[in-house]
């Protein structure tokens, strides 16, 4: 198993399926996610962009290995779309891929190795040798459901390609610069300034070359650049839910 620093976000453990170790283990569905209580940020896949922009923020983590990431709220330990059980508190909302894959997830099980298995936190409650939910077996071969799973995962891993390559590109344009939003809430003299994330820099995207602004145009990152503009919009409606929710703001944004 590995070890508690190097895993992702979520992830307490991981243990790679198998049907020798595993042969009775089922999934079983849950209504709430407890291990989102609380947690602000989001990793995002460039695909999710157009969905995502419609209910949250999307920002890019600061550092050299920047990763765009979807804010369910402005201040670390805040998620104001979730409840203290963790059950979604919106009917019509977008949930980002990083949180449905959980609790599996695709890894290499050595640093050398060159494929990547299917694996899965021992820790989850959704797994399990249970005697209800749906099977991840079927004798010694995946059942459906594990091939379900799979591919979703493997669908979750060129995604993230995709992202890698866009935010190179992003990169070599020096597109990306040091984000900064005031909010000032009724009553109090000093806004409310939210810092430590990037966002796109809208002077340097619209005096690009035209050979530069023809490719992005035309290999589909020029939409997704706006669409992550357009989002930014929706930071004064999170600030607005957290006060509302009795959840009171601090003035500096924490990845």
């Amino acid at each position: 198993m590995a070890s508690a620093p190097q895993l992702p976000l979520f992830y307490n453990g991981l243990e790679p399926l198998s049907s020798e170790l595993h042969p009775n283990h089922r999934i079983r569905p849950q209504q709430t996610a407890p291990f989102l209580v609380g947690q602000h940020a989001i990793p995002l896949t460039v695909e999710e962009f157009p969905l995502v922009q419609r209910f949250m923020p999307i920002v890019f983590t600061v550092g050299e290995q920047a990763i765009p990431i979807a804010l369910m709220g402005l201040n670390e330990g805040v998620n104001v779309f979730i409840d203290e059980t963790g059950a979604l508190t919106e009917e019509n909302f977008y949930v980002p891929a990083y949180v449905r894959r959980y609790p599996f997830m695709l890894a290499r099980l050595r640093p050398d190795a060159t494929e990547l298995s299917l694996c899965f936190d021992p820790t989850s409650p959704m797994v399990g040798a249970f005697e209800d939910g749906d099977a991840l077996f079927d004798g010694n071969q995946p059942s459906d459901v594990t091939k379900n799973i799979l591919q979703f995962n493997e669908s979750f891993e060129q995604a993230g390609q995709k992202t890698q390559a866009f935010m190179s590109e992003l990169k070599e344009l020096d597109l990306l610069e040091d984000g900064e939003v005031s909010i000032q809430q009724d009553g109090i003299a000093q806004p409310f300034v939210y810092r430590g994330f990037q966002m796109v820099n809208e002077k340097k995207l619209q005096d690009l070359r035209g050979d530069q602004l023809r490719k992005i145009s035309q290999n589909g990152m020029l939409p997704l650049l706006y669409g992550h503009l357009f989002s930014l919009s929706l930071m004064r409606e999170i600030f607005a839910r957290q006060v509302k929710q009795g959840k009171q703001p601090q003035p500096q944004l924490v990845n």
